[in-house]
């Protein structure tokens, strides 16, 4: 059985489950926004697939980075780094400032709310750990 590299051995478990979590949430969000902005309600004119798809990387790579910092020791940095990843989760709550979320289909509810929620989870639990463990 191969073993992960020691510093990935010591990034918390729980941690890789909302990571886990938060990524697909985030990328089902952004890929439906994309594959469907235009029936996103209100959904602002220069708002394209390409600009949903580019956005999306912008906040995947926040994780990555977080993943970076984690390698290179940086402990404390990594976890306020994923905290911030997590939070960025929220940003998806802001379809609510365009329009009610009755205005909005199911399944659009549906992928804001668990990309919104489950970086919610993330945000707080490396927040938890930046504060417990270093």
């Amino acid at each position: 059985m191969v073993q992960p590299p020691p510093l990935a051995r010591e990034f918390p478990g729980y941690l890789w489950w909302l990571v886990a979590l938060y990524s697909v949430a985030s990328l089902v969000h952004f890929s439906h926004n994309a594959e469907y902005v235009a029936l996103y309600p209100n959904m602002p004119g220069w708002i394209s697939r390409e600009t949903v798809y580019v956005a999306w990387l912008g906040v995947a790579a926040v994780g990555l980075a977080s993943g970076a910092l984690w390698t290179l020791g940086w402990r404390r940095l990594a976890a306020c780094v994923l905290a911030l990843y997590g939070a960025l989760g929220l940003d998806g709550l802001a379809h609510y400032t365009l329009a009610l979320c009755s205005e909005h289909s199911l399944a659009m509810n549906l992928t804001i709310w668990s990309e919104a929620l489950t970086g919610l989870a993330l945000a707080g639990a490396a927040f938890w750990h930046a504060r417990r463990h270093h």
